[in-house]
């Protein structure tokens, strides 16, 4: 499992030109799933994100996590995280779990988030999207379950 994550001021993703999610101050989620993501990633990826001292606190320190601060979260499908560029002009996607697995994990991920009480937005999985977002700082950050 791999993430993006950014710190933002605001997120939007639309469908058909239409707003499928929205959220104000918090994180931007990018979520990749690899062919041998299990339970046990999700797991771990959920801890790390939502204990992650991501935000600032009065001193300008990164001393807070999304817990911390009530921020949201939009969480937004993406296998092209696991697009590999190495060889030739296109990338290889075969390390990206097939959809129906690569589904079953990101609505596993979500309700995990929405189980610790954080407010979430999501994309629609597997539709063309467009996102928008301010990114505060700007922090981005990448974070992939195999390297625990």
């Amino acid at each position: 499992m791999r993430v993006c994550i950014q710190r933002v001021s605001r997120g939007v993703v639309r469908v058909d030109n239409k707003i499928f999610g929205q959220i104000a101050g918090g994180m931007v989620i990018l979520l990749g799933v690899a062919t041998e993501d299990t339970a046990a990633d999700i797991q771990w990826m959920t801890q790390k994100i939502l204990n992650l001292r991501f935000f600032s606190d009065e001193a300008g320190q990164m001393n807070r996590s999304i817990m911390d601060i009530g921020g949201e979260i939009l969480i937004v499908s993406q296998f092209t995280l696991f697009g590999d560029c190495r060889k030739g002009r296109r990338p290889s996607f075969v390390q990206a779990a097939p959809p129906e697995k690569a589904d079953e994990i990101y609505q596993t991920f979500i309700r995990r988030i929405q189980a610790a009480g954080v407010t979430i937005a999501t994309g629609k999985f597997g539709a063309d999207m467009q996102l928008e977002l301010v990114n505060d700082g700007p922090v981005t950050l990448w974070i992939d379950s195999r390297n625990q």
